[in-house]
């Protein structure tokens, strides 16, 4: 196997892009000029006591996890006993050597015999130091009470009197030194501002630099599960002052958390219709429900449209027809948040509706898969931003289980969707800055409803004796409850162009299969999961079927013609869209996953694993009628999910008769996987020009037909450094240039840590970029 770069290569690649991306915040002594326009100038106090009760904390803050937390009569109460539950302040993070006071008033909810703390956490620091990263850190500089006594970093002493369940302020107080931090932990009575324990600490400013949090159960692990007997804290009047502080309103994250929309000619009386969804974070029973649209018109903002909050996902979205598409919007979504006293406060989200592409390429930015040891992907993320695309596919796994550490819940469903919804938002709060100003598609996928793979079976409900072992992916139909389903696919898919038939599958589960008219390109998106037929039919085992057996065998008992795929009804919509050319002229078809099993190796390059039942390529019948029925249309076929980057043509009566397709590199692989046929040894014919190994036709271990003209292969991520670590695993983002008058795709596939505006070869995978002919996708080839 070749490696695509060598570790000091990759090296030098991170240096760069580092730099270039501003992502290793120094913990530099002195405070820089530019640092001084952002310190915090006046202390800065929560806004609980003015906020109704409800789970989301606001804007200024992250939770962790946020289903564990609620706003309760002006403070805010941790619901969990389970470890290492937190708060971390957004707009402010300790980043110089001044002086500087936190404090905290805190108090027991419930006394258990079991008590880990409560407190204020200095210091959380990721690899990168970047204040979004830093809040999944479960660890710090702590101070605070732990049973009956007084914490600060390693020091415990007794305090002088009981707390039991009465109210208590911590201070904590920071002065410089010559190069370390002065610290006096100070814990008082409220009733008499009593002094009841106080320690104090030199410690090394690297120590605390970083976020600042209110911590629960502070010495205990996330890891083990919540004890009945633990403890329960409420904390209130938070207040942070200090030029020690940075001061930074942009990394407010709500109400308004992020928009999508799209922009498609509808081809009738409505004309191009615009459609955007804004999110919010979960809000009370006397919250402001309401969300409104505003654009600006001579200089001047107005109000064309009001919606309401869908009060399970959290989704307000809003539909205007005969959008004039032939200039730039500006749009702003404004959320107006009652509080207590009153008084409401405004939140603003702006962006533009970019007008339609017109006499130009279309420019599509494709991305999927982001496990979040990448968080917050800014190489790829800015440089979306700076090739300002005019359109962004995001095709499945936005989020995995995962996501944000503290578990994963399936049951209730109320408590499901806030778990769902919380690790959605690392998305958002990744990419919002690259959709707000784009047509967007974003599709779920399996790991987006919380499924390791996924075989939808119209939305049956997953068998009991896969409940029973909590396993999700071996089995056909879903796990989680549809309620929860129905809010990934609203949370995903609410932005797009209405459902060609929004009749919902089994047991009400939502669809969202549509059309997409832009930029004189038509768009054909798919659910290629929720119809697709579970392996155990068959009596397949996921990950042990079919090992041992030759890697040229064909078992033809895993092929079925009743098997599906793509399902009756959106086979159908694909043969009416396939000869329906109103409005473009040229077509590609959007989707989960590839429609064959473009990979040998998994989890390591030398593990061969013959059947990847999660790929499109199986079932095979099912398979070949989709490409037959797709070619009609001479489509391009976008699609992720296998984190490898591929791009192959598909045939089904012989090689190279069908349609490209063009899996996109993860944003940041997770599972890896190698396409290695030559190594096993598969055997392959006709080559192309390029010479490139593991290239050229083959038949896959499901029989289909395959010409891999290019692949990504990884290699094994070795590196501390999370965005290194994704550079190595062969991670990255797609990107196609649709020219409408010459017929053709231009197709790009760029690494995770480059700079995707400089011309330099290396910048993208081996075997890029590629030129396609729209007839190439009926087998008139031209590609050699």
């Amino acid at each position: 196997m070749t490696n695509q770069v060598s570790r000091r290569d990759a090296l030098k690649l991170a240096a760069a892009g580092l730099a270039a991306t501003t992502m290793g915040c120094s913990s530099a002594v002195n405070t820089t000029q530019k640092e001084k326009s952002t310190v915090l100038d006046e202390k800065r106090s929560d806004t609980w006591s003015n906020t109704h009760d409800r789970v989301w904390l606001g804007g200024e803050y992250w939770a962790n996890p946020m289903e564990d937390w609620q706003v309760v009569n002006g403070a805010v109460q941790c619901l969990s006993t389970g470890g290492n539950r937190s708060v971390h302040s957004l707009l402010h993070q300790l980043s110089s050597h001044q002086p500087f006071q936190l404090s905290l008033q805190l108090k027991r909810t419930k006394i258990g015999s079991i008590d880990g703390g409560a407190g204020i956490r200095l210091g959380a620091k990721s690899d990168i130091d970047e204040y979004r990263s830093n809040c999944f850190v479960q660890h710090g500089y702590d101070g605070g009470i732990i049973q009956n006594q007084l914490a600060l970093g390693e020091q415990r002493t007794n305090l002088t009197q009981s707390v039991a369940d009465n109210d208590l302020v911590l201070t904590l107080k920071g002065e410089p030194r010559a190069g370390i931090f002065a610290l006096t932990l100070e814990a008082r009575l409220v009733e008499n501002n009593q002094l009841i324990g106080q320690l104090d600490e030199l410690v090394a400013i690297d120590k605390v630099l970083g976020n600042v949090a209110i911590v629960s159960n502070f010495t205990q692990s996330s890891e083990i599960a919540a004890d009945p007997k633990g403890s329960l804290y409420q904390f209130s009047q938070w207040t942070i002052e200090g030029e020690a502080f940075n001061h930074k309103p942009e990394q407010k994250f709500g109400p308004i958390l992020w928009t999508m929309y799209t922009l498609s000619d509808t081809r009738s009386a409505e004309g191009f219709v615009l459609k955007l969804s804004a999110l919010t974070g979960p809000l009370g029973a006397k919250d402001n429900h309401h969300v409104e649209l505003e654009i600006q018109r001579s200089g001047r903002w107005q109000s064309i449209a009001s919606a309401k909050l869908d009060t399970d996902a959290w989704v307000a979205t809003f539909r205007v027809v005969n959008w004039d598409e032939k200039q730039d919007i500006p749009y702003r979504v404004v959320y107006r948040e009652k509080r207590r006293d009153g008084s409401e406060a405004p939140d603003f989200f702006n962006g533009i509706v970019q007008a339609n592409p017109e006499n130009r390429k279309l420019r599509m930015a494709a991305l999927t898969c982001q496990n979040d040891y990448a968080f917050p992907y800014a190489p790829v993320a800015k440089n979306v931003e700076k090739l300002t695309p005019d359109l962004v596919l995001f095709s499945g796994d936005q989020i995995y289980e995962n996501h944000g550490g503290f578990g994963l819940i399936r049951n209730p469903a109320s408590l499901a969707i806030l778990n769902y919804l919380r690790k959605f938002y690392q998305f958002g709060w990744a990419f919002r800055d690259a959709m707000r100003n784009a047509p967007t598609i974003c599709l779920p996928d399996d790991h987006d409803v919380m499924q390791g793979n996924l075989w939808g079976e119209a939305g049956a409900k997953m068998s009991e004796e896969a409940n029973k072992l909590g396993r999700s992916d071996a089995w056909g139909g879903y796990i989680n409850p549809i309620k929860m389903v129905n809010v990934s696919h609203l949370t995903h898919t609410a932005h797009l162009p209405d459902p060609v038939d929004p009749t919902p599958s089994e047991r009400g589960l939502s669809v969202y299969y549509t059309d997409m008219v832009y930029g004189g390109v038509g768009f054909a998106i798919l659910a290629d999961r929720q119809w697709k037929s579970g392996p155990d039919r068959l009596g397949i085992v996921v990950g042990e079927t079919g090992q041992g057996e030759s890697p040229t065998y064909i078992n033809p008992a895993f092929d079925r013609e009743d098997l599906q795929l793509l399902g009756t009804r959106q086979e159908a919509f694909l043969e009416q869209w396939a000869t329906d050319w109103r409005g473009h002229s040229l077509k590609a078809v959007i989707s989960q996953t590839v429609f064959a099993g473009i990979s040998t190796h998994q989890p390591l390059p030398d593990r061969y694993l013959k059947y990847d039942f999660d790929c499109s390529g199986w079932p095979g019948t099912a398979r070949n009628r989709a490409i037959e029925i797709m070619r009609q249309s001479k489509a391009l076929h976008i699609c992720g999910d296998t984190h490898l980057g591929t791009l192959s043509q598909y045939g089904v009566d012989k090689q190279r008769d069908s349609n490209w397709a063009f899996c996109t590199p993860a944003i940041a692989a997770g599972w890896p996987r190698w396409w290695r046929p030559d190594d096993l040894p598969m055997a392959h014919s006709n080559r192309p020009s390029h010479g490139l190994s593991q290239t050229g036709e083959y038949l896959d271990s499901f029989g289909n037909k395959i010409y891999v003209y290019a692949v990504g292969n990884p290699i094994v991520g070795k590196s501390d450094n999370r965005y290194i670590h994704a550079h190595e695993k062969g991670s990255g983002f797609g990107f196609i240039k649709f020219d409408t008058k010459a017929k053709t795709y231009e197709i790009q596939a760029y690494r995770f840590l480059v700079d995707a505006t400089e011309n330099n070869s290396e910048n993208q995978f081996p075997g890029w970029p590629v030129v396609i002919h729209q007839d190439e996708n009926i087998g008139m080839n031209r590609l050699l």
